[in-house]
């Protein structure tokens, strides 16, 4: 009973870590720097009520970081370490969203491109995974989640592009299997996990959607980057300036068509009084760039009345010592 009780005193007090690790990817010539941020201890503790509130903390201290150095001197060598794309890992055995999934995702979509992630789908069969991916996204549906939406295909694109367009969608939540293990099966070296009835082969796309989710990485890598750039930290920086600078400028045409790709009452997600206390402050600043106008159409017609009479020679009276006095200016 002593041990028991340890033992929850311990897993009270597990808090969420931040473990970011940065590797430089070259292929084919071309060089790519990866941050991968890592999050142990995620949803372990008996009251995991705040638990994401260290992950809310990191994503906002890049999007400060990045606008501050986006307004310092040297702005044309800035180092992104924003969060482009979150892969939300979902428990294959909850059937379906947890409470706690719910809470992290609507906390966080309006700040980061979550991508759902079924783990461990090696321990369900394919009708259990198909059911489960329908569940998750009518829940993800029913609680006005915002996922990162994967960019339609143009006309001009060709088929095979528009194909695997289609299956990463329909592939949405993707469900993979992860393994450290090299196996060697029929003569080839394949990554995976062996079992007593065969081996589950993580790059087979019959057995997950691995190749999937890499794919959708390194393919629409740009667009995350974009989506980013024009949404999610311009909705920041709004913020940002709302609380007491000047008002930010208008969305760009690529911001506008990106947030059209989510749902208009979501897309954004801020509160009505902090958009009502931004529409104050556009009131507020207009009524005074009002008042400026008038005083300087004034003074410039002041200034215009004094060059004509200094021109004429038109003598200006002035008051003085409760008379009349008269001279020229």
């Amino acid at each position: 009973m002593i041990l028991y009780l340890f033992v929850i005193a311990e897993k009270i007090k597990q808090t969420v870590k931040i473990d970011a690790s940065t590797v430089e990817i070259e292929e084919r010539g071309v060089k790519l720097r990866l941050t991968v941020v890592d999050t142990p201890g995620f949803g372990d503790s008996l009251n995991s009520v705040d638990c994401f509130k260290p992950i809310i903390q990191y994503v906002d201290d890049q999007f400060e970081r990045y606008l501050q150095d986006e307004s310092g001197l040297n702005r044309r060598h800035i180092i992104d370490n924003r969060v482009h794309c979150c892969f939300y890992f979902i428990n294959p055995s909850g059937h379906g969203l947890r409470p706690l999934d719910i809470a992290f995702m609507k906390a966080v979509h309006h700040k980061v491109n979550i991508v759902p992630v079924i783990a461990k789908a090696d321990t369900l069969t394919k009708q259990e995974v198909l059911a489960l991916k329908a569940k998750v996204m009518s829940q993800i549906d029913e609680f006005g989640i915002s996922i990162y939406p994967l960019p339609d295909c143009d006309s001009d694109e060709d088929e095979d592009y528009r194909e695997q367009c289609r299956q990463l969608k329909e592939a949405v939540p993707f469900a993979v299997i992860g393994a450290n293990t090299v196996l060697e099966v029929k003569g080839r070296k394949v990554r995976g996990r062996m079992y007593p009835w065969g081996v589950v082969e993580v790059e087979n796309p019959e057995h997950c959607d691995f190749i999937k989710l890499r794919t959708m990485l390194i393919t629409h890598m740009q667009d995350l980057q974009e989506v980013t750039q024009e949404v999610h930290y311009e909705n920041f920086r709004a913020d940002k300036l709302a609380g007491g600078g000047p008002v930010p400028a208008k969305k760009s045409v690529r911001r506008a068509a990106t947030e059209d790709r989510y749902d208009s009452a979501e897309s954004k997600r801020r509160p009505e009084s902090q958009a009502q206390e931004l529409s104050e402050k556009e009131s507020e600043l207009l009524a005074k760039e009002q008042e400026l106008r008038l005083m300087q159409e004034k003074l410039a017609k002041m200034q215009a009345e004094m060059d004509a009479q200094r021109r004429n020679g038109t003598p200006q009276k002035i008051q003085q010592n409760g008379g009349v006095k008269t001279h020229d200016v």
